[in-house]
């Protein structure tokens, strides 16, 4: 048996809106400056208090753990607006259902959402069988602590030579390569192609149409030691 896993922000659904709006809402309401949007984009995959710890490394923690709530806050309300909606990538639907569909193949995520923001998005897409492992920021340290991938291959019993995740981030790829399993990159999503291939990742996909094929000839790959 073969485990894939999905990274979320930035991999299978573009949420950089509602998640840009709920930043720049979280330090304007504590009377902070706004982080640019390019460096919003480049924390997402960390945990909320690490993000902070990021974009405010000049403030107490007690601060940053004030912007984390107010963002908590203020995060489903800017998903509600209509030009904060989270739209699955082009293409990105097929190629779960796509490797759904294979017997020798489960999906997980590990993501540094939290789980009832996942759960909103199965339920939303009609995923709710077709992921087996569900590894959120609620039950882990941040990324690129390698502790979801590890949990993911124990409650499915897959071994990492069997084992792949799909991200966007320069985070996903360095715990894929810190739990020892193939690491692969999309290319739409918050991070640069570059970076991704500096951090590690074996391939990073241009497409969806690239992610499928790459998927099944890295696994191949992976199994037979290359």
């Amino acid at each position: 048996m073969k485990l894939v896993i999905f990274d979320c922000d930035g991999t299978l659904v573009d949420s950089q809106h509602a998640i840009c709006a709920a930043m720049e809402h979280a330090f304007t309401a504590l009377g902070l400056p706004p982080p640019a949007r390019a460096d919003i984009l480049g924390v997402v995959g960390l945990s909320l208090p690490q993000s902070f710890a990021v974009l405010a490394p000049q403030q107490p923690p007690s601060v940053q753990l004030a912007l984390a709530e107010q963002y908590r806050t203020d995060f489903p309300g800017k998903r509600q607006q209509p030009a904060a909606y989270d739209p699955l990538y082009a293409g990105i639907g097929e190629v779960v259902a796509a490797l759904a569909r294979r017997d020798d193949v489960l999906l997980g995520i590990a993501t540094g959402k939290s789980r009832r923001g996942v759960a909103r998005i199965l339920a939303r897409e009609a995923w709710d069988d077709h992921f087996v492992t569900i590894q959120t920021a609620d039950d882990h340290p941040s990324k690129p602590h390698p502790s979801m991938i590890l949990r993911a291959m124990e409650e499915t019993g897959v071994e990492p030579k069997s084992t792949l995740m799909i991200g966007d981030s320069t985070y996903d790829i360095e715990m894929a390569r810190n739990a020892g399993v193939g690491a692969v990159g999309v290319a739409w999503g918050y991070h640069e192609p570059e970076s991704l291939r500096r951090a590690g990742a074996h391939v990073v996909a241009a497409s969806c149409d690239a992610l499928l094929a790459t998927i099944g000839a890295r696994l191949a790959a992976q199994e037979a030691g290359a």
